[in-house]
């Protein structure tokens, strides 16, 4: 194995024991068998640590577990994305609960060996795993181009589907070094890539992991009338805007490395959010944020005429 090659999975652990095993034999069994494993432990009391430990007992030398800063899951993956090398090689995200398909490194390697020293971020579809009743719902890929006035409003690169680039995990290393409290790790790599210009690739293909649901989910896909009735109360209560408002703050401390459109279009949507409801669609209107669907896209305009965003 070369580290030139190699692909290095960050996975982020906190009281994970009850599902570890599974993801980590899920991990085992990657056909592309050139990987190596850093676990970033959260201040686990259930024996997350000695479940990791047996696991790189059985692989020695290709896992390493540290300590994290016992802040959250998304200061966590900002952590250990700040402790990359300085020559980063691939890059992918893990959970500690789900269980990947054996191809999924292998894909992604595949999809991105073709952008040469342009950052790239790949991402995919996933199943949404209910265990209890043997569920299965495979996740759509978009159909709106991806770029960063969809970025601004909606996140649609899944956490542990993606995977870097050596040149975007370079970039994220970096800006990394200049973020502070962000909401997700995977929402604002894809600000970060689709804000300097790189390219984002969504693999439309069969879903690369089992994503599995249960109550301890850090953020969940619930589905339902239930689901879409939290959703919408914790946007009136302000839970949107909050997330924006760290997101904005994640891209102005790297304002340096963003585009010029992008830098126009993160100002436009600052000075929008500070705005009087007339005002604030006239500036949304001529920006032109967007979601995947139509009936999403309505959401974010109903929200934004509350003064919600």
């Amino acid at each position: 194995m070369t580290a030139q090659r190699q692909i290095t999975l960050l996975m982020g652990v906190l009281n994970g024991a009850r599902y570890l095993p599974a993801q980590l034999q899920s991990i085992a069994e990657q056909t592309d068998r050139n990987w190596h494993l850093i676990c970033s432990d959260d201040g686990s009391t259930d024996g997350s640590t000695d479940n990791v430990d047996a696991f790189a007992g059985r692989h020695p030398g290709q896992v390493t577990q540290i300590r994290g800063p016992g802040t959250g899951f998304a200061a966590n993956y900002l952590h250990m994305i700040r402790s990359l090398p300085e020559a980063p090689g691939l890059i992918a995200f893990s959970d500690q609960d789900d269980i990947w398909m054996a191809d999924k490194l292998a894909r992604a390697r595949a999809a991105l060996d073709r952008f040469g020293d342009r950052p790239a971020l790949y991402c995919a579809r996933r199943w949404v795993w209910v265990p209890s009743l043997d569920r299965r719902r495979a996740t759509t890929a978009p159909q709106a181009p991806l770029g960063f006035r969809n970025a601004l409003i909606e996140n649609i690169a899944f956490g542990h589907t993606i995977v870097l680039n050596p040149a975007a995990a370079l970039v994220a290393c970096r800006a990394a070094q200049q973020t502070g409290d962000i909401f997700a790790h995977d929402w604002w790599l894809y600000l970060l890539i689709t804000g300097i210009g790189g390219k984002v690739l969504f693999d439309a293909g069969p879903p690369c992991l089992l994503y599995r649901q249960h109550g301890a989910n850090a953020l969940g896909a619930g589905q339902g009338m239930r689901a879409q009735f939290r959703r919408k109360k914790a946007v009136l209560g302000g839970a949107l805007a909050d997330r924006f408002t760290l997101n904005q703050a994640a891209m102005d401390g790297i304002r340096d490395m963003l585009t010029d459109e992008a830098r126009t279009a993160l100002d436009r949507f600052e000075v929008a959010r500070a705005s009087r409801t007339a005002p604030r669609l006239a500036a949304l209107s001529t920006l032109g944020p967007y979601r995947q669907s139509r009936l999403a896209t309505l959401g974010f305009w109903g929200a934004a005429g509350l003064g919600r965003i």
